[in-house]
């Protein structure tokens, strides 16, 4: 396996698990890149803030 100066680890759609390096799905199955393989495990709970702040967004902009 090669050694990465700056890993990049993933979240896997498909595998529910932490990817990096060689060993990671297509790219329409993943979240990431994120710096950690914590930071990776924690994409999910992310994203839902994030749709929620944005949701928020949406309904005070809409009135």
């Amino acid at each position: 396996m090669e050694r990465y100066e700056n890993p990049e680890y993933y979240w896997c759609l498909r595998h529910h698990r932490v990817e990096s390096g060689d060993d990671v799905c297509a790219a329409r199955y993943r979240l990431g890149p994120y710096p950690t393989p914590t930071d990776a495990e924690h994409a999910l709970e992310r994203v839902a803030e994030r749709n929620a702040t944005w949701e928020a967004a949406d309904e005070q902009w809409n009135g």
